[in-house]
């Protein structure tokens, strides 16, 4: 999905509400964010790397995120319920991936395409 904040390129993803599972929250925000409904798969990786998941917010706030990345099949398409958040969608080749592309999220697809267990990272 092409992001609407920045213009980039990326995977689909966000936040866990009160009361929700990891499982639970990415279906939520893939539906939200591109329309189409999945089926959540296997685990891909854990990331926490400072270098890359220090959020700085606008009103100065500073987080540390930690990310889950899971693969996922899609099984059905709608609208999206959050169309502001996203320009475009589009399903593409590991290799020959839109730019500009969030960079972080180039990893996870990397991680994604060699198989294998989870990667932490």
């Amino acid at each position: 999905m092409q992001r609407s904040d920045n213009g980039l390129w990326g995977l689909p993803g966000g936040y866990v509400e009160p009361g929700e599972s990891v499982v639970d929250a990415a279906r939520r925000e893939v539906l939200e964010e591109t329309g189409f409904r999945v089926e959540v798969g296997r685990l891909v990786g854990v990331y926490s790397d400072p270098a890359t998941q220090v959020i700085e917010y606008a009103d100065g706030r500073r987080v540390q995120a930690v990310n889950l990345c899971f693969e996922a099949l899609a099984l059905e398409t709608g609208p999206p319920t959050t169309p502001e958040e996203t320009l475009a969608i589009g399903f593409f080749d590991a290799e020959a991936l839109p730019e500009p592309f969030v960079p972080i999220h180039g990893i996870r697809i990397a991680d994604a395409t060699a198989g294998g267990p989870a990667r932490v990272r």
